[in-house]
């Protein structure tokens, strides 16, 4: 989708966002991501004034991409975040893309709406798919919702665009969207759903509920996906920070890695918290943030060991910083 826009038109992400997005839109532009900035000092929400800012003096951006929930934070945008972000785009004339492939995993209370219940006139797309709700591994089978394609010229000839690039493409997901219909209503998965969803909703708050005491970090509750973002207070890091590694060889390695000035201090401090403990997690600083922080997934099943594993990072950050 970014490689077919114009290569002078942007759109506008999040920061931190997912990966794919950014690299994707910066990649089609020859340029750095544009960004505008989710607040990790309010639930990760987007700082509206900051989106606002970057597009009026950026006559190139063109759409606004929103992640709901969103990748990486966890953050789930209320309903009136997100009519200021279509009325943003309303008024400065841009389409908006809203990725919403989780938009079926929300918990903790908390609520949002399609983009396409908000949109309004605004020409829009949604990205979905079922990779993350169905338990199907190799069926990672998306699609696109299109809105007012008839309403602005521009927007219609680069949807068609979009249409005539698939239509080349010489493999296809015939199989998932066969079986998409018959999984979604078939009467066992409504019950399935909502029981790996209240299980998310546990952990989040065991995972909460352990790093929120940790001195020196920003964390925010997760409310949406299977993932948390925790960001470092910055003044926190520095480059002489170390956890206890066993393995000599391992050590070494890891001492060669974080020298300086090669790595940021977050993603020093994850491959030290892999060698010290064998927990991987990814740090913020990977996904077009200036953040300091790591982020970490919901995945593991078992009660007892995903208790263990943030039990152990809550301490394992205790002692690394203050090393």
């Amino acid at each position: 989708m970014y490689g077919l826009l114009r290569r002078e038109a942007r759109v506008i992400g999040p920061s931190p966002t997912y990966s794919t997005h950014s690299s994707a839109e910066g990649a089609h532009a020859g340029q750095a991501p544009v960004t505008y900035r989710l607040d990790p000092d309010n639930n990760w929400y987007p700082d509206l004034d900051d989106l606002r800012l970057s597009i009026k003096y950026n006559p190139t951006i063109s759409g606004i991409l929103i992640i709901n929930p969103d990748n990486p934070t966890g953050a789930v945008y209320p309903e009136r975040i997100l009519r200021e972000m279509i009325q943003i785009a309303k008024e400065f004339d841009l389409f908006v893309i809203c990725d919403e492939i989780y938009n079926n995993i929300v918990y903790n209370g908390q609520s949002t709406r399609p983009i396409s219940d908000l949109v309004g006139d605004v020409p829009a797309i949604s990205m979905k798919g079922i990779s993350k709700e169905v338990p199907w591994p190799g069926s990672r089978c998306g699609w696109i919702e299109v809105y007012n394609a008839d309403k602005d010229e521009l927007f219609s000839r680069y949807i068609q665009s979009i249409l005539n690039s698939k239509m080349v493409e010489v493999c296809s997901t015939t199989l998932p969207q066969k079986a998409i219909p018959k999984i979604l209503s078939h009467p066992l998965y409504e019950g399935y759903l909502r029981d790996r969803i209240a299980r998310y909703e546990k952990f989040s708050n065991i995972a909460y509920d352990l790093l929120k005491k940790v001195p020196g970090l920003k964390v925010n509750r997760t409310n949406g996906s299977f993932y948390m973002s925790v960001v470092f207070d910055r003044s926190r890091l520095n480059q002489r920070q170390t956890l206890p590694i066993e393995n000599k060889e391992v050590r070494q390695m890891v001492e060669e890695l974080v020298a300086p000035p090669s790595v940021s201090l977050d993603k020093r401090f994850v491959y030290y918290l892999l060698a010290s403990t064998g927990i991987c997690t990814v740090p913020i600083s990977s996904f077009c943030t200036e953040e300091r922080g790591f982020r970490i997934t919901f995945l593991e099943q078992d009660e007892q060991e995903f208790l263990k594993i943030f039990q152990t990072i809550a301490s394992s950050i205790e002692a690394y910083l203050i090393s």
